[in-house]
């Protein structure tokens, strides 16, 4: 009857009415298709550098090694892990959450009220006790934010954090920045209502030419044309999560890793409605509030295992709500009320008292004694002070003559006559020379300069300081369109650069503490550091495609604050321990004078600034060792494991448990023997030599070690480099030379920063490949007797 392909009636379409070519190429075209979806799922593995926690994975494995892994899944049955912890976070209120606004794919910020609910939501971790190992948010800012604030609470910033246009908001097409009411007013409410709330209704898309078309962002550069939403149904939006869940999310929890996910109400809805296998119908009456952690848990199977205590489930789903929804809010409308009837209730509530040990509390208190007497000093009349007791009794009446007094007495002196003077000097903090005269003698006596003038004349020109720099930094004048509003934008860099940053002050750089691996967070002062960086940056046109950073709180943090003031939260952080800054041993959190004076001074120096001299090893029980810190036992994995720390940790737990080599002192040499090889290995290969412009945050003794190599200083000239905190040093990758930025107010930055006696090392000549001046260097500040200099005389 069919073998025809038609009948004398009107029949439905039927397969066989295709021929057998036209078949062959249907099958074609649907296996391409799926190729090209598997091609770009692979792709999406490398998305934020996820794929690089698995580098067995990615990497060819030879046939030996092939067959071996076979054979030992045949002979030995693995342990299934119990399945890991999902915790899922809706991103706090956004601004335009707040005005009821179509948000959709458009970037607004966090709301006052959603910083203090993500703040919130961290305490509920905190209280029931969740860890987290891995962490994965969208590309847009009230949600990356919202988990930079979860993991600052929970002290977790170093876990990996993976940001995925797959958890994104719903794309509200042509709606996206319209008012919710307004638009219902004009289009009408069942109109706007059957957008917002129908499972499969699309709004209409957005053109090319509006306002919020993502195409023109470079954030979504990575999808295809047909990746890239222009609208979305809710089913659209939810359908879009499935991949990240099939192939990251799920396979996290299988390895019994605990996954943390802050995303958008409609992406977690997605998400939910795969986890508990909701209908369609169902979903929609499935809400996820704003800043309260929904937390599942599962069996060796995946499947989702009831709560206990179903109060605080919702209809449809399996995950436990950490608080009932709508209690933060009426306490913090409440809130709000005593604010407006109590006098000071805000400076009471929210008063910040970071914790400090007592050793900080002791010299916080001592500068801030010194800081009062100078305060003080402005309102005192000299001529009129009380006299006191000054120890001078039985000394002819003579007051307290210090050396340091005396030094600078006879330096102005010395000035007079023409004669340099510089109280850093070793030479003016010495004793008296080796004669029988007493030692005020000796240092009064105006002959000491004719003394220092017949000194070793080699060590006399070998001295350096900032104010006799030969080789003077190149100073990139600050665009025009940045100084002059309405001149136009600021001309984006394109070309591969690497941009330093060392991290903003931390109370310990303050107090002159060794902090090495203590994880000191930034201070008040540095945080306006790290985000004066990213202004700067922003102004002279720099964006990046990828940042480098430390598993250091500082470290990361002011990479955070830089990006965000350059409105670049989204780009990928690759955080590495080899990034860390120096490991000082047994004299972590001990102040510079302690270790100065229990040690000696020479001794003290040589620990400091000897290239390849260790400070005393911390104990493997000190809690300033590594091993003793989660963060390296549990997730650092490129180094060899050590016979006596295995057997150590072994006999205290009794079983055995296998502890890596970490360190427990480090020289400066150690120090760059493990940065500059990361740094070579996949740093340039992976992002500069791709053409990326790269950002790295890192501490002082990790960035001397990158300088190091970059400007080939040597290891005995490398110590005496000193790293202004949140200064940004531009490495211009062609002409490979080291460039500051003109900040606008016009001040000589050899006279705002000391960047040491071997800054001649940093600022080596920015030349062409004829050997002019670079054209971007500004010649302002540069002495008119160095540019008649000829730049073979260069240091």
């Amino acid at each position: 009857m069919w073998s025809s392909g038609y009948t004398s009636q009107t029949q439905p379409y039927s397969r066989s009415l295709l021929s057998k070519s036209q078949k062959r190429k249907r099958q074609q075209h649907l296996k391409s298709l799926e190729q090209q979806r598997k091609d770009q799922r692979a792709k999406e593995s490398y998305e934020d550098g996820y794929a690089d926690m698995f580098p067995s994975l990615n990497k060819p494995q030879p046939f030996w090694k092939k067959t071996l892994r076979k054979a030992k899944n045949v002979l030995v049955k693995k342990k299934v892990s119990t399945p890991g912890t999902l915790i899922l976070v809706r991103h706090g209120e956004s601004t335009w959450n707040k005005n009821k606004t179509f948000t959709g794919w458009a970037d607004p910020d966090l709301s006052d009220m959603g910083l203090r609910e993500v703040e919130h939501a961290a305490r509920l971790l905190l209280e029931g006790g969740y860890e987290i190992d891995v962490v994965f948010t969208s590309r847009l800012k009230r949600a990356i934010k919202s988990t930079l604030i979860l993991l600052n609470e929970l002290d977790q910033t170093y876990l990996p954090v993976f940001k995925s246009w797959r958890l994104n908001e719903r794309m509200y097409g042509a709606l996206t920045g319209l008012s919710k009411k307004e638009t219902a007013e004009k289009l009408g409410h069942e109109l706007v209502q059957a957008w917002r709330g129908s499972l499969k209704s699309r709004p209409p898309p957005l053109q090319p030419t509006d306002t919020y078309y993502p195409g023109r962002d470079r954030r979504y550069s990575d999808l295809t044309a047909e990746q890239l939403p222009l609208t979305e149904s809710l089913l659209d939006c939810m359908d879009r999560t499935k991949p990240i869940w099939e192939d990251k999310i799920s396979y996290e929890l299988r390895q019994g890793r605990n996954v943390l996910v802050v995303a958008h109400a409609n992406t977690l809805r997605g998400l939910v409605k795969i986890i508990d296998n909701i209908g369609d119908d169902e979903i929609q009456e499935v809400s996820i509030p704003t800043g309260i952690p929904v937390v599942y848990k599962f069996d060796k199977d995946l499947n989702t295992v009831q709560p206990k205590n179903i109060q605080q489930t919702q209809i449809h789903m399996n995950g436990l709500f950490l608080e009932k929804p709508g209690l933060l809010k009426d306490a913090l409308k409440r809130e709000e009320d005593w604010c407006s009837r109590v006098p000071e209730y805000n400076s009471t509530i929210f008063k910040e008292n970071r914790p400090m040990s007592s050793l900080e509390r002791s010299l916080y208190k001592l500068n801030a004694t010194r800081e009062l007497g100078e305060w003080a000093g402005q309102f005192v009349d000299a001529m009129g002070e009380e006299e006191e007791d000054d120890g001078s009794d039985g000394n002819m009446g003579r007051g307290i003559m210090m050396k340091e007094d005396a030094i600078w007495e006879r330096g102005l002196h010395d000035l007079e006559e023409g004669i340099q003077f510089d109280p850093d000097y070793p030479e003016f903090h010495s004793a008296a020379p080796s004669s029988s005269t007493s030692s005020t003698t000796s240092i009064t006596n105006t002959g000491f300069s004719s003394q220092l003038k017949l000194n070793d004349k080699r060590k006399d020109e070998e001295r350096i300081n900032p104010t006799m720099i030969t080789n003077y930094p190149c100073l990139t004048p600050l665009p025009t369109s940045s100084v002059i509003p309405g001149m136009g934008y600021v001309p984006v860099r394109r070309d591969s650069v690497i941009v330093i940053i060392r991290h903003g002050k931390t109370e310990h750089n303050k107090l002159g503490l060794f902090t090495g691996w203590e994880d000191a967070p930034l201070a008040k002062d540095g945080i306006e550091e790290a985000r004066e960086a990213g202004r700067l940056l922003k102004l002279h046109g720099f964006q990046f495609d990828v940042v480098y950073t430390s598993w250091l709180s500082r470290a990361i943090e002011t990479a955070w604050y830089v990006m965000d003031e350059m409105n670049e939260l989204w780009l990928p952080i690759i955080k590495s321990w080899r990034l860390n800054e120096r490991m000082y041993g047994d004299l972590t959190s001990l102040s510079k004078q302690m270790v100065a004076q229990r040690h000696g001074e020479e001794q003290f120096k040589a620990w400091r600034r000897g290239y390849d001299v260790k400070p005393p090893a911390v104990s493997s029980f000190s809690k300033n060792y590594p091993g003793n810190d989660k963060r390296y036992t549990k997730y650092l994995n490129d180094l060899r494991y050590s016979v006596r720390e295995t057997l150590i940790r072994s006999i205290e737990a009794g079983k055995f448990e296998k502890h890596r080599k970490l360190p427990k002192s480090e020289s400066l040499k150690d120090c760059n023997d493990r940065t500059i090889p990361y740094f070579t290995e996949h740093i340039i290969p992976e992002a500069v030599n791709q053409g990326k412009r790269v950002l790295i945050s890192s501490s002082e003794n990790a960035i001397r070690g990158l300088l190091m190599h970059l400007c080939e200083i040597p290891e005995e000239e490398i110590v005496g480099l000193e790293i202004p905190n949140g200064l940004p040093l531009i490495f211009d990758v062609k002409s490979k030379c080291v460039k500051l930025l003109d900040d606008g107010t016009g001040r000589d930055p050899l006279d705002v920063y000391n960047f040491g006696k071997s800054a001649n090392y940093l600022f080596r000549p920015c030349e062409n490949e004829d050997g002019t001046f670079d054209e971007e260097c500004d010649l302002t500040y540069v002495p008119d007797s160095l540019l008649d200099i000829p730049h073979s005389e260069f240091a």
